[in-house]
């Protein structure tokens, strides 16, 4: 039985962000994220669009989406993005997208302390970090 790459972007979505793969994505997130422990026990996946300022210029503008997005149990935002291909200033890319998925938590006038913690998890199928010999390396932002 040949079996479809789970790193091709439909796949990689409908494996691990659909409505019936929940079950799916709870424990690769317990496992990537929280080493194994079952600290997440629920979550809503959300439309991956990642509302903002348009990018482009004329008819060609486009909104930057997500592989996947997901609200945890206790309001945390996760971002997944798998990529395959290196592309020119791919850091920069995922920076931007945790960023506006940890912005557009408020609306004009709501409160700081409203907002909730938000990852971002990349999968490369190619060295992101070329002085590193760790397969999974782990960023914390404060």
């Amino acid at each position: 039985m040949k079996f479809i790459n789970p790193k091709v972007d439909y796949a990689f979505k409908k494996i691990f962000g659909s409505q019936q793969s929940k079950e799916i994505l709870i424990s690769f997130l317990n496992a990537i994220i929280y080493d194994g422990e079952k600290t997440i026990e629920s979550l809503t996946i959300v439309n991956p669009f990642n509302p903002g300022q348009i990018i482009g210029r004329g008819e060609w503008s486009f909104a930057p989406t997500l592989d996947i997005k997901a609200v945890l149990f206790d309001g945390s935002i996760v971002i997944i993005e798998m990529q395959v291909a290196r592309m020119t200033a791919f850091n920069k890319r995922v920076a931007y997208n945790l960023a506006k998925a940890y912005a557009n938590q408020l609306d004009k006038g709501e409160n700081y302390p409203l907002l909730n913690p938000a990852i971002a998890l990349t999968i490369t199928d190619f060295i992101l970090f070329k002085k590193t010999d760790d397969f999974i390396n782990k960023f914390v932002f404060q």
